[in-house]
């Protein structure tokens, strides 16, 4: 089956930038996962994520993207289309990620599956707490994600 990554990027400082990294810690608070599954709080490190794609297969990223959306809108890409995606926003990892991507497929460390769950950020100022239209869909994201690990034959066990 290969090896999956959750991936939550973003800035915790920064209000909405952080929903990637609040998704990772109501994960890892809600959810137990087989050891093929890692869940990881990426940060704004960026091209430093490289290292955790070496034998990945399927990746999830959970971050706060522009798409000129209402507020907490969601949206869902797959595929190359995620890291063209994520080249037109302006965030503080915008470079790192679709960098890493990049890189790994020059590295030919690209996983087979590429998933992207991102909000539409209403707040970018410096601050610890999330919108509310962004709030709301923390655990929407959560369940998404679970399901998606099922569709890929990944059971995670609720806490």
């Amino acid at each position: 089956m290969g090896t999956t990554l959750i991936l939550g990027v973003g800035n915790l400082l920064l209000s909405d930038e952080g929903f990637g990294v609040h998704v990772i810690q109501r994960l890892t608070q809600c959810y137990r996962f087989p050891e093929e599954v890692q869940v990881l709080d990426g940060g704004t490190l960026g091209l430093d994520l490289l290292y955790y794609l070496e034998g990945v297969e399927n990746l999830i990223l959970v971050d706060a993207v522009q798409s000129e959306a209402e507020a907490g809108s969601l949206l869902r890409m797959e595929g190359d289309e995620v890291p063209a995606f994520l080249s037109l926003k302006m965030s503080p990892h915008q470079i790192g990620v679709p960098d890493m991507l990049f890189a790994a497929k020059l590295k030919d460390l690209y996983p087979r599956r590429v998933l992207l769950w991102g909000v539409q950020p209403e707040w970018l100022d410096i601050g610890l707490e999330l919108s509310p239209p962004v709030a709301a869909r923390v655990d929407e994201v959560v369940g998404e994600v679970v399901r998606q690990l099922e569709e890929w034959g990944i059971e995670a066990e609720r806490q």
